[in-house]
């Protein structure tokens, strides 16, 4: 045997070996083994493909939200540019109009006040909230799970909700 060859062998214990070295241990063939790398890279594939459409989605998702934000924004942001001729108290609920050439204000008084007559198009009544945001008055019935969304959520984290 030549030095060479001599090097390639396994020199641990024989359950350590990379290749069979009793000849009764179990035969393995080039196919059976090309079948099983054929079936393992596959499988890895497979997972791989469906944790990258996992992360896809997540994507579309964090942009829809992201969308929703600064549309949200944007629509706040009209709203705070609107004129007031008053100063704006959080908790009380305004009424906007637009004028002709399309710039908007806000006024104390709701269309029932003119009347159902204003002299202006009503395009909306808004509560100012504490944090300068504006809610739209039909939304203004709707009630607020987030308190319980957030008490779950820190349930089921194991940690105590603060009530």
């Amino acid at each position: 045997m030549s030095e060479q060859h001599k090097a390639l062998l396994h020199r641990g214990d024989a359950r350590t070996s990379p290749y069979p070295v009793s000849r009764l241990a179990p035969a393995f063939h080039a196919p059976e083994l090309a079948e099983e790398l054929a079936r393992a890279e596959s499988m890895l594939s497979a997972r791989t493909s469906a944790k990258l459409r996992v992360i896809a989605d997540q994507i579309k998702a964090l942009q829809s939200e992201a969308r929703k934000v600064l549309d949200e924004a944007h629509d706040e942001q009209a709203l705070t540019r609107a004129q007031c001729a008053f100063k704006r108290i959080p908790g009380k609920i305004y009424h906007l109009y637009r004028k002709p050439d399309g710039s908007t204000f806000f006024s104390m008084l709701s269309p029932q006040d003119w009347n159902d007559a204003p002299p202006d198009t009503f395009a909306g009544s808004f509560r100012l909230e504490t944090d300068y945001s504006w809610t739209p008055a039909e939304q203004l019935d709707r009630p607020d799970d987030t308190g319980e969304l957030v008490s779950d959520l820190l349930r089921i984290g194991g940690l105590p909700a603060d009530s």
